[in-house]
């Protein structure tokens, strides 16, 4: 048999022959090939992400994206008062866009788009051959969704590197959103012209409706503007605009949305379009809306980058404490008040200059954005000039005639007449008279207006100035001035804090400091009477405005500690030098400081910041300012469900003890009675309040109210200046704030200011400030026996059998007698007061 058995092979490889194996594989053609190829996709792999992919957008941002939306302001009782906004645009849901309007857009920008995954691939590759043929860089053909994310994810740049970037975002885009989502955002989004952004804003921009009103012609016009708006401006390419559109109804005939007879109808329409117009605002409250604007640009920031709360982007609701009445009442009287002391001064000269060229003289008016609104006074312009009238056009296009004759008012601190100072260019007030207009004067004097719920610590109504359209500086909150008397109810509320009483005795005397040896002895002047009255009631000094009491209360009571209440109470915000001549109206201050003063005093001695803004939600509807806002449940009921009444939170603090602060309540209750503010007595109602006039006299104030309301108001220069002796705040602040009482107090309850627990009404002679026993106070404002306001255990006490006898009538007549007004001394005399 033969043998079986096979040779056994072992096969054994070194490294070397390894090494031998791979040269030889690394020589063949093949492998070289595959090598440069591999190397040329890693390169072009690196390029991709470095060009294309190394920073594009997330598009998970797009699910949760909210287009910048303006800021809507409203009033105390939800009206709308005003939008912060700089390009237009309403935010609508899918469903809330008509279905032909939708259809125009997809007939002029991309009639398929439910069926494309996100690029059009054949006009792509058009407009790729377009481009290189023409050596331009290729355009349009963009779909819906590539138009999104060129809009929201990418920039401008006309390129084939956007443009491949494009394409793939539009590819992300189709994933993760549906295509009613993503007609959604174009919708909201997309550039329209007339600074309108989104289709509804477009709507009123160009046909002043919502989309929801606009035809079939209407939609397709507004569907030809994503090429470019300023293409098809109705005002100057109207015939374009009109052979487009008519392209884009054809689309729709074409694509099925509309029928022949639609097509036709429309076809034969005109394009309808509304002149440009700047949006229309009530310019009421213009001091105020400006406030809250810088305000919320304070906390919240202006633009985009600064938050999702932005002013001009974040789509906020404000609702602000504005009371339309109330400041058309402050507005009127304020402006009555500056046109009565500023009349038969002369003329103030243009609000304006603004030389223009050729036509150019309504765009130059325009511009300015003046809107006066002061009973029949309109702005004009300029255009030209004869020997016997002045050509004046307004905003509106319209042109009329300003004759010499109505302009012959002298030019203030100039000479000549106001008709010869005119130019083309100047801007000016005008008013109708017969059948032409006459000149008016904007007053160079001006001032600033608050009223505050003292309850509550929100401002109802504020102005600024004459007009905010004119003059932006808001006098209410930055002007800086001197508060004259108006400070002395503060004055003499340190000295109730610290053991005097409204029936102390003071002497209304001479009085002198000595300053040091640089400035020697100063002594203070009293108006009428340098020598003063006497021995006087805090009460009196307090009504008659009194200086040498006021100085002599502030030295007893120690300056250091007047100052403090001063700034406790908000008067000012850095403590002022303890000096006595602040005690006097020397610090400067705010007329919305004097006024939330003065509102701490009638609310118990609890301060309550003062508030322009009730709450501030997001576009959503959540409240996101004030911090820990929470609703008053219960408030608005329209009857009581006889449950506990409820109570809005309050964050008071306790400033200045309470009893104090109603004793200066009750005692300037005696100022509108029987002192400086005489004028505001017949309004018949309880009112307190103190009059003031600053150095020179430069300003004049007022400041009080009722318990529901407290306003204030000061008068004078810009760059402050005399206003003649006879200028008090009784004589001019005063009238003003009983001419705004009398509209914004008509049909508000006589409420009287309450007192708080432990105050002690006690009866005594007005003159001397003793207890009276056998007699009781009268009707008459000036009579012999009133009823003061103590704190338990401090008022006067019994005395002997003749004191406690009532009065005799010649202590009144005598009282009566020794009354001086202010302008007695300021005719002659220098000083605060």
């Amino acid at each position: 048999m033969a043998d079986q058995t096979q040779p056994n092979f072992t096969l054994k490889f070194t490294r070397e022959d390894v090494g031998d194996r791979f040269a030889r594989v690394r020589r063949t053609w093949w492998f070289r090939i595959s090598a440069w190829l591999a190397l040329l996709a890693g390169i072009g792999m690196i390029l991709l992400w470095a060009l294309l992919l190394r920073d594009l957008p997330s598009v998970d941002k797009l699910r949760s994206y909210e287009p910048p939306l303006p800021t809507n302001v409203r009033a105390g009782d939800g009206m709308p008062l005003r939008s912060y906004a700089r390009d237009r645009r309403v935010q609508l849901s899918y469903a809330e866009y008509p279905k032909l309007m939708v259809g125009a857009f997809l007939s002029a920008e991309d009639k398929t788009f439910f069926d494309h995954g996100g690029v059009d691939y054949p006009g792509l590759v058009r407009a790729a051959w377009q481009g290189l043929t023409s050596g331009e860089t290729p355009r349009g053909t963009s779909t819906i969704t590539q138009q999104v994310a060129k809009n929201l994810l990418l920039t401008n740049e006309v390129s084939y590197v956007r443009k491949a970037r494009e394409a793939i975002l539009a590819f992300r885009i189709e994933n993760s959103l549906s295509k009613e989502q993503i007609l959604e955002l174009y919708l909201n989004q997309i550039a329209l012209g007339r600074n309108a952004f989104g289709v509804e804003a477009a709507a009123n921009a160009y046909f002043d409706k919502s989309v929801r009103e606009l035809t079939i012609p209407q939609f397709a016009y507004l569907a030809i503007l994503p090429k470019g708006p300023s293409n098809y401006m109705p005002e100057r390419h109207e015939k374009r605009a009109i052979e487009r559109r008519n392209w884009v109804l054809g689309q729709m005939l074409e694509n099925g949305y509309i029928d022949q007879a639609q097509h036709d109808a429309a076809i034969a329409a005109p394009l309808g379009a509304v002149p440009r117009k700047t949006p229309k605002t009530d310019p009421l409250g213009g001091y105020f809306i400006e406030e809250v604007r810088r305000q919320l640009i304070d906390q919240f920031g202006e633009t985009e980058e600064a938050g999702p709360y932005s002013v001009y982007a974040g789509g906020l609701w404000v609702r602000t404490s504005f009371d339309p009445e109330i400041q058309r009442a402050a507005q009127k009287a304020l402006r009555d008040g500056l046109v009565r002391y500023d009349r038969g001064r002369g003329w103030s000269g243009p609000m304006r200059e603004k030389p223009f060229e050729g036509d150019g003289w309504r765009s130059a008016l325009l511009n300015e954005n003046i809107d006066l609104d002061y009973e029949d006074w309109r702005a004009a312009i300029v255009i030209a000039k004869t020997t016997s009238s002045v050509q004046i056009g307004f905003g509106d296009g319209n042109t009329g005639v300003l004759p010499r004759s109505a302009a012959q008012m002298p030019v203030r601190g100039k000479g000549g007449t106001a008709f010869a100072a005119l130019k083309p260019g100047d801007v000016i007030a005008v008013a109708p008279e017969g059948g032409s207009f006459a000149l008016r004067s904007v007053p160079k004097i001006s001032g600033g207006m608050v009223v505050e719920d003292p309850r509550t610590g929100r401002i109802l109504a504020m102005q600024g100035g004459f007009d905010a359209t004119i003059q932006a500086f808001n006098r209410a909150t930055q002007a800086q001035r001197q508060p004259g008397s108006t400070i002395k109810p503060i004055v003499y509320a340190a000295a109730l804090e610290n053991g005097m009483t409204p029936a102390s005795i003071i002497v209304d005397g001479p009085f002198c400091v000595w300053q040091g040896a640089a400035l020697g002895e100063k002594c203070f002047r009293n108006f009428g009477n340098t020598r003063g009255a006497g021995p006087k009631t805090m009460r009196w000094g307090i009504e008659q405005s009194r200086n040498l009491m006021t100085v002599q209360a502030a030295n007893q009571t120690g300056m250091d500690k007047v100052v403090d209440l001063m700034q406790r109470i908000g008067v000012s915000q850095q403590k002022y030098p303890p000096y006595l001549s602040y005690a006097l109206g020397a610090g400067e201050t705010t007329v919305m400081r004097m006024v939330n003063a003065y509102a701490i005093l009638v609310n118990h001695g609890r301060a309550l910041n003062p508030t322009l803004i009730d709450f501030v939600q997001n576009r959503h509807g959540k409240v996101v300012w004030p911090e820990n806002w929470r609703p008053c449940d219960r408030c608005n009921m329209p009857e009581w469900d006889g449950k506990p009444m409820p109570r809005p939170a309050t964050r008071a603090r306790q400033v200045l003890d309470a009893m104090s602060a109603y004793q200066m309540v009750h005692i300037t209750e005696g100022v509108i009675q029987r002192g400086t503010a005489t004028v505001l007595r017949d309004l018949n109602r309880p009112i307190m309040g103190k009059t003031g006039t600053s150095s020179g006299p430069r300003d004049v104030w007022f400041i009080g109210g009722t318990p529901q309301m407290i306003a204030g108001l000061y008068m004078g220069y810009d760059t402050p200046t005399n206003l003649g002796g006879y200028a008090q705040g009784g004589t001019i602040a005063a009238p003003i704030f009983k001419a705004f009482a009398q509209k914004a107090l008509e049909g508000q309850d006589v409420l009287p200011f309450t007192a708080p627990a432990g105050i002690r009404m006690v009866r005594i002679d007005r003159a001397t400030g003793r207890r009276v026993f056998g007699a009781w106070p009268g009707t008459d404002p000036k009579g012999a026996v009133i009823w003061e306001a103590f704190k338990p255990e401090s008022e006067p006490r019994r005395r002997s059998r003749g004191e406690e006898e009532a009065p005799k009538a010649e202590v009144k007549k005598k009282a009566v007698q020794r009354e001086q007004r202010d302008s007695d001394f300021l005719q002659r005399e220098g000083g605060i007061y």
